[in-house]
């Protein structure tokens, strides 16, 4: 699941819970539950408040999570939880931002690694907002630590079987690094995947509808999949496809393949025009 935006009393927030009694429904054993940045709006405690007594509602898998843009926006929220350009940051701060998203999920770093069922994923993290290094915008940071744990962790990889990065941002073009909105070392990043087979990248940020017409497979040395969103739904034209669209994708491990199915949450339904089963050989 990919782009939550929960806040408290939001239409995110119902978004969230229609989804996961949808999932619940399902009677599919689950390993885990992955959320791939802005998992709340605003990154207030409030919205983590919110988040947490959602999730708390249901019996889940274990819960991994990244950070994305939308988790430092405390810093343009004022004392009341209004909008306050003019003052940001608002006697707030990037710092407190990562350590709230660490208190709520239980991390010791914005980044970490998960073992379910003997598959690994890898949880990247923008590490940054613009009160400490105004340059990166809404793009996504990654200090040289978390770029050296990559690599470890890559180089811990069997290549028989898959492994999965998960960031909040997409990457730019292949041949050169990202800005705004973007992975910003994504010559790098690529770089520390190129050597790996079975290698699965996910992201979100876009909001691309998956009955619509945004691509969300592309095949590089790896395999790369752009996630929809449970929030707020967007079409090419980054405006609300159907405000009550909720969407997310599922993610099975067979022996000889990956098979990749969007569900259409809102619907209860499978959507037959986003699944992907690629083969590990």
């Amino acid at each position: 699941m990919s782009d939550l935006h929960v806040s408290q009393g939001s239409e995110a927030a119902r978004h969230l819970d229609f989804s996961l009694k949808d999932v619940k429904a399902l009677g599919t054993r689950f390993d885990g539950l992955i959320l791939t940045g802005d998992n709340t709006d605003g990154g207030s405690e409030e919205d983590y408040k919110e988040l947490q007594r959602i999730l708390g509602k249901y019996k889940l898998p274990p819960i991994h999570a990244n950070l994305g843009n939308h988790n430092f926006y405390d810093v343009w929220l004022d004392k009341e939880g209004s909008w306050n350009r003019e003052n940001m940051p608002n006697g707030k701060t990037d710092k407190m931002s990562r350590e709230r998203f660490q208190k709520y999920f239980r991390t010791d770093k914005p980044y970490h690694k998960a073992e379910l069922n003997g598959i690994t994923f890898l949880m990247l993290s923008q590490e940054v907002y613009i009160q400490e290094k105004p340059e990166v915008g809404e793009g996504a940071w990654y200090s040289d630590e978390q770029m050296n744990w990559l690599k470890g962790q890559m180089k811990q990889h069997k290549n028989d079987r898959p492994i999965f990065v998960m960031t909040h941002q997409p990457l730019p073009p292949k041949g050169r690094d990202g800005g705004t909105h973007q992975l910003i070392m994504a010559k790098e990043f690529r770089a520390i995947l190129k050597p790996y087979k079975h290698v699965f990248v996910f992201c979100g940020h876009r909001h691309q509808d998956l009955e619509g017409p945004a691509q969300h497979y592309v095949k590089e040395n790896f395999h790369y999949f752009h996630n929809s969103s449970l929030g707020k739904v967007m079409n090419t034209k980054f405006e609300v496809a159907d405000k009550e669209k909720a969407q997310s994708l599922y993610v099975q491990v067979f022996k000889d393949k990956v098979l990749i199915r969007g569900r259409a949450h809102d619907k209860q339904s499978w959507i037959e025009s986003a699944e992907w089963a690629i083969p590990i050989q």
